[in-house]
């Protein structure tokens, strides 16, 4: 048992140093990512019930920072380096990663709350990514019309089907509902094999490079954490006007950062990608360190 929880404590770079040194194989496996993040928002769904959701105006405040800051950072950003911007644009505008519910409950947040935002700003970018990739990631001579059919083919299932799906099996089909719930730790395991896959891609992608400029990705690296830090900060300050700076802070800095890296890879420049593969590095960084500070708070005494 202890070791089992060691290997989950270390999946983070393990699942990267395998991605790193395994990339002439496992970029063969890249088809896999939409599915493996199907699988995982699909057992997230399946644990929220429709019962649960209440809006709350802090998820007006994050859906609009999500969504306006995305294309604002895009528009700054473009005219100094466009890939730079493609970069930041979708470190931005993904939604929250399906595992900020659980370092929410963890540091003392609102997990209804997070999981509802969770819904909204998936169901968002679902519907919205089609509209706004086109113009930003499309070449010049694909037409719009084409773009966006091909990438709402896409995208939209990915992120939408899950909850129609989820939502179809907790009403028919109770029986499986409650056990795909009682699977813990496979949407862990999932997340550990969706990482492998986009590590190995990007490096692939990397090596491939003809007369690489590596300023270009050490600056995506650079601009990524800025964005990190920056979110979680403006997330907790909107939360503290709430009260629950926790909750806002994990739903706009906690980041589905597989999500990222197979838009990027998929629709804009693959370069772009090292933005969010790096985000992955600062993101647990950051809620390292919120753990570790929650662990070394005095127990809150029993009233």
């Amino acid at each position: 048992m202890n070791l089992l929880r060691q290997i989950k404590n270390q999946a983070l770079p393990i699942a990267m140093i395998t991605g790193v040194v395994a990339y002439p194989w496992i970029s063969y496996l890249s088809f896999l990512t939409p599915y493996l993040i199907f699988a995982m928002l699909l057992l997230t769904f399946c644990k929220l019930s429709p019962r649960a959701i209440a809006l709350h105006p802090a998820h007006l405040w994050l859906l609009i920072i999500q969504l306006a800051g995305s294309l604002l950072i895009y528009a700054l950003l473009y005219p100094l380096h466009p890939l730079i911007a493609q970069g930041a644009f979708i470190c931005i505008l993904v939604p929250t990663a399906t595992a900020a519910a659980v370092i929410t409950g963890i540091l003392g947040g609102n997990v209804a709350f997070l999981t509802t935002y969770l819904l909204l700003c998936n169901t968002a970018v679902a519907i919205l990514s089609p509209l706004i990739l086109p113009w930003i990631g499309a070449p010049a001579e694909i037409p719009f019309a084409e773009s966006f059919l091909r990438i709402c083919r896409q995208v939209a299932p990915v992120l939408l089907l899950p909850l129609l799906l989820a939502w179809l099996i907790r009403y028919a089909f109770p029986k499986i509902n409650a056990r795909l719930t009682s699977i813990h730790n496979l949407s862990f395991y999932l997340w550990v094999v969706a990482l492998t896959v986009v590590t190995g891609k990007t490096v692939h992608f990397l090596v491939e490079q003809q007369n690489p400029d590596y300023s270009t990705e050490i600056a995506l690296a650079l601009a990524s954490l800025l964005i990190c830090v920056c979110q979680f900060l403006l997330g907790r300050r909107i939360g503290r006007h709430y009260g629950d700076p926790i909750s806002c802070g994990q739903g706009l800095g906690q980041k589905n950062t597989i999500l990222a890296i197979w838009i990027s890879q998929a629709y804009l420049h693959p370069i772009s990608s090292i933005a969010p593969a790096a985000y992955i590095l600062w993101q647990n960084i950051i809620n390292s360190y919120q753990l570790y500070k929650k662990r070394k708070q005095p127990p809150t005494p029993n009233k």
